[in-house]
């Protein structure tokens, strides 16, 4: 599967780029300062490449790593389990950057967490730094998204999920849409114990890039 975090937004009465028909006159600010606004939309895309089907988590708080697993992990209670639950691992293609930077310690202790809550292997394949573009949701999916939403006020997070719970193509693109409320905490580090013991297991190819997290009960 190909995940991302698409434009965060601003949650207020802000004005949008598009036209949308409207039976009245619509009056909104033309900046839209932080400081004006009620919230933030932070939405967390996860396509799956096999079903032409894709998963969009929103949060409101903060962009960490915690809650792009929880994004994943929401994905597989719900969707992911029913299809995949006899399959040895699980492929994730990923910016290198942002909530699940390849660098990052915290990345990697929360995706071993993942994987040993779900019971599989978790491959993980980045693409480097300036080739983003060729990731599979940004181009099969976000660009749907912006279309559906196009000169909507984002004036609720309900708002929000009802536009891009709209989306589709002619080739049948389903979109299925949650939202997360909990508050996701930034600045957290991981214990040295973690940097010392890590099961992370990095590919002799790109190991910088390509790694994998499994299951402790399937490494013992």
């Amino acid at each position: 599967m190909s995940i991302d975090v698409k434009k965060k937004e601003l949650i207020g009465n802000f004005a949008r780029d598009g036209e949308l028909y409207s039976l009245t006159r619509l009056q909104v600010n033309d900046h839209d300062f932080k400081s004006d606004s009620t919230g933030i939309a932070i939405p967390h895309g996860i396509y799956d490449l096999t079903q032409n089907k894709e998963y969009i988590n929103i949060g409101s708080s903060h962009e960490t790593s915690e809650f792009a697993c929880d994004c994943i992990l929401n994905w597989w209670k719900k969707h992911g389990s029913k299809i995949y639950r006899n399959k040895g691992s699980v492929l994730i293609l990923c910016d290198c950057g942002g909530s699940n930077n390849a660098r990052y310690y915290i990345f990697k202790a929360q995706l071993q967490e993942l994987a040993n809550e779900i019971g599989i292997e978790i491959r993980i394949a980045p693409y480097p730094p300036y080739t983003s573009k060729y990731n599979p949701i940004e181009h099969r999916l976000f660009p749907h998204v912006t279309r559906a939403c196009k000169g909507l006020i984002f004036d609720s997070i309900k708002t929000i999920k009802e536009a891009i719970s709209q989306t589709t193509t002619k080739t049948g693109l389903e979109v299925l849409v949650d939202v997360t409320e909990k508050i996701y905490k930034t600045g957290l580090k991981v214990k040295e114990e973690f940097k010392k013991n890590m099961k992370i297991i990095f590919d002799k190819l790109l190991p910088k890039w390509n790694y994998r997290a499994v299951p402790e009960s399937l490494a013992t």
